[in-house]
């Protein structure tokens, strides 16, 4: 399941076809990105060269692009984050640049998954990433996935299921004293799922403390359980897993899913590895929904 790279060119829209708190020229003022001043000399020179207000804005060199896009994404309610604004990794570029060539072909992933699987049946909710060893991206994957999805209108959890090595809380800059592990060692509930601050629709529950006995934790019942119990209240669940080499816990995770996504690295995961982890979970009866090869 390979996605080329598209650059994104937004269309920028009539600020007289918006109401007056949805302008483009209205939310940039608001945000201080444009003063009053400037708003109204746009408007004047546009309406006499009956053009586009960003148009007109970037003709007369008082917005960038940039600027245009960051008032679209409010006016269609596409959130994203600004650099320096936010404490969540700049490896989260989905949060960050929604109009690269990355994030494009990370939707185009994201259509992939919801054609093979979210959209196949009222309970394929869940979908573990996998990958044979440390260093594949999954857990880059799995969080950029995580945006993608509710950006795109999707109610999204992202579970880090990685209890030996998680990265989830430092990605998006989460408290992780409480998580996964205290929920499946039954000292935790789901109050421990979190928010993220200026992402509508997306929520992590992050890997929690390191526990001595993970795949303990995750063959237990009370995982699967959960995964029952938040079907309901999300529209995506995705679960960043460990690497397949190393232990079973992704097999594990799987399992409990119901399906998978493994992720390779070019040039850096052996096919030998690949198949062995395809063979892993096909012997557990897991749909393997498809392949992402990671050059990022």
């Amino acid at each position: 399941m390979n996605s080329t790279p598209n650059y994104v060119v937004s269309e920028v829209r009539d600020a007289a076809a918006e109401g007056p708190d949805r302008s483009i020229g209205a939310i940039l003022v608001k945000t201080g990105r444009l003063s009053q001043a400037d708003s109204e000399r746009i408007t004047r020179f546009q309406v006499e060269r009956k053009m586009r207000f960003g148009d007109a804005a970037l003709e007369l060199g008082l917005l960038t692009q940039a600027d245009i896009e960051f008032a679209l994404s409010r006016q269609f309610d596409y959130p994203y984050l600004l650099a320096g604004e936010s404490q969540i990794s700049a490896d989260v570029v989905a949060a960050y640049e929604p109009f690269s060539s990355r994030v494009e072909a990370l939707r185009g992933v994201r259509n992939q998954l919801m054609w093979r699987w979210f959209e196949t049946g009222q309970n394929r909710r869940a979908l573990a990433i996998t990958g044979a060893q440390r260093g594949d991206g999954r857990s880059f994957l799995a969080a950029n996935l995580a945006v993608v999805f509710s950006q795109q209108g999707q109610r999204t959890l992202l579970i880090d299921a990685d209890m030996r090595n998680p990265s989830q809380h430092q990605l998006f800059s989460l408290e992780n004293r409480s998580g996964l592990s205290a929920i499946l060692a039954g000292r935790g509930n789901q109050s421990a799922i979190q928010r993220v601050p200026g992402l509508l629709d997306l929520s992590v529950l992050t890997a929690g403390a390191t526990p001595p006995n993970p795949l303990e934790l995750l063959g237990r019942p009370t995982f699967g359980q959960l995964l029952e119990e938040l079907v309901p209240q999300f529209d995506v669940i995705l679960i960043d897993t460990p690497a397949s080499a190393e232990n079973s816990d992704a097999q594990m995770v799987a399992v409990r899913a119901g399906a998978a996504m493994i992720v390779a690295r070019q040039d850096g995961t052996a096919l030998q590895e690949l198949d062995a982890l395809v063979g892993l979970l096909q012997d557990a009866r897991v749909h393997v929904v498809g392949t992402v090869l990671n050059n990022f």
